[in-house]
């Protein structure tokens, strides 16, 4: 048991190093920058266009 925490504990640790630096690469990448207007994109979606072979979509119910 104690053999084994000499394994996980280093990659524990090495994971946890290379998640943070790539959390700090996000953040100062701009990752996160602007993230409403992904979700706005959705909801203002101009839905009433019509089809390729020019039929009307039927009105929702």
């Amino acid at each position: 048991m104690f053999g084994s925490l000499l394994v996980l504990i280093p990659v524990s640790i090495f994971l946890i190093i290379v998640i943070g630096i790539s959390f700090w690469w996000a953040i100062f990448a701009g990752q996160f920058e602007d993230a409403g207007n992904a979700a706005d994109s959705i909801l203002l979606d101009d839905d009433s266009t019509v089809s390729l072979s020019g039929a009307q979509r039927p009105p929702d119910t």
